[in-house]
């Protein structure tokens, strides 16, 4: 399938768009993993339903999984998908090592409890467990992944030299970036002081300190080009000059190649290196992102006519653009070290989620399978969208409360109605949201089991 109004074009072959489809699966079984515990997670902050499960004391495990299959595992497979998209298909035979690699990375983190020591570690962007078959399995899936992103690298050249070149820039430059951050964990773990105990929580938020926050760029680059690309099918129009574009990801990544220059000047497990890094994303990761919303937007707004199939990529689009701006602006409320962070980043995650949700239903056709119902694709992104707000809603309330972040049950400290309120809030906006991911997953799956004949 090819679209003149699209930035890609899809996979021709059949064993191109089988490799595509299979990236797109991983990322969409890794939301099934994530989902299985995030209703414990919730359920075990919401007040008097925490008082009713036996299980609580399982929270800090459960939140290791959900944050590592729904953030690490889901965005970079999605990562993996365009990667396979933007790249020629004489790639495609290393890509399916590349891939089984990933799958089997992805498989020892999702049942790592059940494979060895229970020791969950909650530091901030991979949160670990302590156990050979977690780390074991987070090696092979980031492995997975670099040999997906080094294909890319090394089949760039053989792209056409065309005018949608400057969004697979977009696409490329994000992988780079995603690359760079292994080499800053690589780099960190040797760099990191012996006299740091390797089974404390300080040893792991050193050594994921800087690749984390180098990796968030990817994440950032990758939704831009999300949104363009819905943004251009929606309304068959581009949404600016081939050169403003490559200003605007040329901004984006930037401030991710100043990670080695931190490296370089200050020690990993001092305080300058984390301020640096700090003020690296709180500097420089929302510039581009503004950037890219509101040359969208001013697209969107120029062009309201939208075709009845578009209509769920229209929605997708602007709940990714309301979602990523009440982050930010809840980003600015952040004064401690509370559950207004979450409610920050949070904002971010689901924004990135909601691109990606548009992304995947505009695929699915271009990949060889049936388009999912309008109606219930228009449905289920109310239903995730408006959960995942008053999720991040009620938390930045109960922020405004003191209430603790990576915690449960009794240690949240509710005690007035006031306090329960905005948790009561964030336990009904979560399920919501869960209800909407999971009715998501249906859509999807139920696609990936309808091949169209004609594909």
């Amino acid at each position: 399938m090819s679209d003149n109004s699209s930035i890609f074009s899809f996979p021709t072959t059949t064993s191109h768009r089988s490799l595509a489809t299979a990236w797109l699966t991983l990322a969409l079984s890794s939301l099934i993993g994530a989902g299985l515990v995030v209703l414990l997670i919730i359920l075990a902050r919401t007040p008097v339903i925490h008082d009713l499960i036996p299980w609580v004391g399982s929270f800090k495990t459960a939140l290791v999984i959900h944050v590592d299959l729904s953030v690490l595992v889901w965005f970079l497979s999605f990562a993996g998908l365009f990667a396979v998209i933007a790249m020629p298909k004489s790639g495609v035979a290393a890509g399916k090592v590349a891939l089984w690699v990933a799958v089997l990375g992805a498989l020892l983190i999702t049942f790592s409890p059940f494979l060895g020591e229970d020791a969950p570690f909650l530091n901030n962007y991979i949160p670990v467990l302590a156990n050979g078959a977690f780390f074991s399995g987070l090696i092979l899936f980031v492995a997975g992944f670099c040999g997906i992103a080094l294909l890319l690298c090394i089949k760039h050249q053989e792209q056409q030299q065309n005018d949608k070149l400057v969004v697979r820039f977009g696409v490329t430059s994000a992988i780079v970036i995603a690359l760079l951050s292994v080499f800053s964990l690589l780099y960190t773990y040797f760099a990191i002081p012996p006299q740091l105990a390797r089974d404390s929580e300080l040893y792991y938020e050193t050594l994921f300190w800087g690749a984390g926050h180098i990796l968030q760029f990817t994440h950032t680059q990758l939704m831009m080009v999300a949104w363009i690309w819905l943004a251009t099918v929606i309304t068959g129009k581009s949404v600016a000059k081939p050169g403003t574009l490559l200003l605007m990801f040329i901004i984006g990544a930037f401030p991710a190649i100043l990670g080695p220059v931190i490296h370089a000047i200050y020690p990993v497990d001092s305080l300058e290196h984390r301020l640096a890094f700090t003020d690296l994303m709180y500097w420089g990761g929302g510039i581009a992102p503004l950037m890219a919303g509101v040359l969208v937007f001013r697209t969107l707004l120029a062009n309201k006519e939208v075709a009845n199939d578009n209509r769920s990529l229209r929605l997708a689009l602007l709940y990714s653009l309301i979602l990523f701006g009440v982050g930010g602006w809840i980003g600015f409320m952040i004064n401690a070290v509370n559950v207004t962070i979450p409610a920050h980043y949070h904002g971010s995650i689901v924004s990135i989620t909601l691109a990606y949700m548009g992304v995947t239903y505009h695929v699915l056709p271009g990949l060889g399978y049936k388009r999912p119902s309008i109606v219930w694709a228009n449905r289920q992104l109310i239903l995730y969208s408006t959960g995942s707000l008053l999720h991040i809603l009620g938390l930045a309330w109960s922020g405004g409360h003191g209430v603790q972040r990576k915690t449960a049950g009794a240690a949240q400290g509710l005690e007035s109605l006031a306090d329960k309120i905005p948790m009561w809030i964030m336990g009904l906006g979560g399920v919501l949201a869960v209800i909407g991911g999971i009715l998501f997953l249906v859509l999807a799956f139920k696609a990936l089991s309808n091949p169209e004949t004609a594909k």
